[in-house]
């Protein structure tokens, strides 16, 4: 692999999106090939999964068929853009990756970890991310952002959102070198400055 990949994780309303994509714009301005990606999502598959997992209306949707359809979308994000992209030398943003499985549907819902992990590995080709943004904001801070537009796993309640907030500052603290914690700030480009600074040096560093 000749690109970087670097993620973006945390909870409900931290700002992931538009993170990634301010970062996507900073890099691109640099004159750095990058392209900026969603989870579930980026591809016409992915995108239909995307619609089926977020819908409100699908309650019914069993843990494990939760987490499988979610692998189902990665599957076909990595092997149609991620990866081509990556042996292209372009920078790849992704917002979410496989931790969010392990948060969400491990730490979250219960699924056995070693079991997301073992089959994460699998569907992914074994990729992982060379950079991970963690962006910490209080739950009860993001939720608020989303108290008009939320979707099927939005809805869910304040204690499940905790054992995925949870999750992830266990992730961070496994892999301390992948994985940076930014602090959320009231002002968006505060948060993106840090942003650009932690970027910037870790691109320096694995030229």
């Amino acid at each position: 692999m000749k690109g970087k990949f670097i993620t973006f994780e945390g909870s409900e309303g931290s700002g992931k999106s538009t993170q990634s994509r301010l970062l996507y714009q900073y890099l691109k301005r640099k004159g750095l090939k990058t392209v900026c990606l969603r989870e579930p999502g980026g591809t016409k598959a992915s995108e239909k999964i995307r619609e089926i997992l977020l819908d409100h209306k699908n309650d019914s949707i069993a843990p494990l068929s939760e987490m499988l359809l979610y692998m189902a979308a990665r599957v076909q994000l990595v092997n149609e853009i991620i990866l081509p992209a990556l042996k292209k030398g372009k920078i790849v943003i992704c917002d979410r990756f496989l931790d969010s499985t392990i948060a969400y549907q491990g730490y979250g819902l219960g699924i056995d970890i070693g079991l997301i992990k073992s089959l994460g590995k699998y569907v992914t080709s074994g990729l992982n991310p060379d950079l991970t943004i963690f962006l910490n904001l209080p739950l009860k801070k993001g939720l608020k952002h989303r108290e008009y537009t939320k979707d099927r796993i939005e809805k869910r309640s304040l204690t499940y959102h905790s054992r995925v907030l949870k999750g992830y500052f266990k992730l961070a603290a496994q892999e301390p070198k992948r994985i940076k914690i930014i602090k959320v700030d009231k002002d968006k480009n505060k948060t993106q400055t840090k942003i650009r600074e932690l970027v910037d040096k870790f691109l320096q560093k694995n030229r």
